[in-house]
């Protein structure tokens, strides 16, 4: 998850989705061109838990396009494998450019090296940490926390358990986002991701799933669900809502702590619409699901993300003008938080070529996974119930250690 700005736990699904296709994108055009690519730049991730990365040398960001006409190819798909650059003469030039991306910077690397392997064997690491550690119950801890909030605390009332998951995340997931300047200090960029990134996806997923489970429960202020154009207004609406994510997102190996992440300074893209694009997709994404199903349960779910979202919003600009001062205030003077808000008022301008932007491999990708997602509810709606008819297997794998310790 990217820590510029909170990324909701219901949209991390969706977002595993996407970047699990663009790799596999990598692989295909890895295999037909028949050969690695070059190693270069680009915003890679490091990993805390593994060797130490030397890191390639970065190129800077480019006023205007400067491809040379003749090396374009004529494939329209080749725009994916080769950003083109926007012509940026009405910009700052004080934050970068979001979404670039270039095949042939890309490269497999071996473990340890800031490429794709590692990034494998990162995710693969701390993935197969959360499901032993919290989502599967005979060894994880993940039942004992639900069953704590929903027992010991709720008494049984789903709402008092999404409400304070509501309170236990955003105090989890911001917390440590704002603790990230003294984290990094203590232990490093890379090991304090990691940190942060493993409370986060436990709480994602326990939230998620509980959600699932419950999203009718309550009283039904009503059921629209079944008219088709409301299903279509919802779904585009749904859809629509993961194109706004913060353009960190996009740097899948920093998210991954293969190369030490940073707090970015975005001036292009989705950035010249909302300058907290996460923050819009959280209320479409919100709005499109409570229109679907209409309850007491889904409806104080929803306030309950927008709300932490509302929130980030005032801390991420804390947080950017904290790390890159003046320039993130000349930055905010030409972006909105409302949709639009700064172009319509003339304090920005949109470049005539402003659609190449926005058809960037990442983009393009995040709206396949949406689209996937989608097609994956049943699936997940499966595994909500099985989480929620395995009923609570106390303890975990770390008892030993916890009894030796009393």
């Amino acid at each position: 998850t990217n820590t510029n700005t909170c990324l909701s736990p219901f949209t991390t699904m969706a977002h595993l989705t996407a970047w699990f296709l663009f790799v596999l994108s990598l692989a295909a055009q890895e295999v037909a061109s028949f050969h690695l690519p070059n190693p270069t730049t680009r915003n890679l991730a490091s990993s805390s838990a593994l060797a130490p990365i030397v890191h390639p040398h970065r190129t800077p960001s480019h006023l205007y396009s400067t491809e040379d006409p003749s090396s374009i190819s004529n494939n329209p798909l080749s725009i994916l494998t080769k950003s083109q650059l926007s012509n940026r003469k009405n910009d700052l030039m004080l934050g970068e450019d979001s979404g670039v991306y270039n095949f042939d910077n890309e490269k497999w690397g071996a473990l340890g090296e800031a490429g794709w392997v590692t990034f494998f064997a990162a995710v693969a690491t701390i993935l197969t940490a959360v499901v032993v550690l919290w989502i599967y119950p005979p060894t994880g801890y993940g039942d004992d926390f639900v069953h704590f909030l929903e027992t010991d605390l709720a008494h049984g009332n789903p709402h008092i358990v999404t409400l304070l998951f509501g309170i236990i995340f955003p105090i989890v997931h911001s917390g440590l986002a704002s603790l990230r300047p003294y984290g990094e200090q203590l232990v490093g960029a890379r090991t304090w991701r990691v940190i942060f990134a493993f409370p986060s996806l436990c709480l994602s997923y326990s939230w998620i799933i509980y959600f699932i489970s419950h999203a009718h429960a309550g009283i039904q202020f009503y059921d629209i669900s079944q008219i088709g154009w409301v299903h279509a207004l919802a779904w585009l609406t749904n859809f629509a809502s993961f194109l706004f994510l913060y353009p960190s997102v996009y740097n899948l190996k920093e998210v991954a702590a293969v190369e030490k992440p940073k707090t970015h300074l975005w001036e292009t893209g989705v950035i010249r619409i909302t300058r907290h694009p996460q923050y819009v997709g959280q209320v479409m994404w919100s709005a499109a699901h409570l229109a679907m199903v209409g309850t007491s349960f889904t409806a104080l779910t929803m306030v309950l993300l927008v709300g932490h979202h509302a929130f980030a919003c005032w801390n991420g600009d804390r947080r950017l003008e904290a790390e890159h001062g003046e320039n993130f205030l000349k930055i905010k003077e030409k972006t909105s938080v409302i949709p639009f808000q700064a172009i319509w008022e003339g304090r920005q301008v949109l470049p005539d070529d402003y659609w190449k932007e926005l058809v960037r491999a990442p983009i393009v990708l995040i709206a396949v996974g949406s689209i996937g997602a989608y097609f994956a509810h049943p699936y997940m709606q499966a595994g909500a119930a099985l989480a929620k008819n395995s009923g609570l297997n106390a303890g975990g794998i770390l008892d030993p250690i916890f009894l030796e310790l009393n």
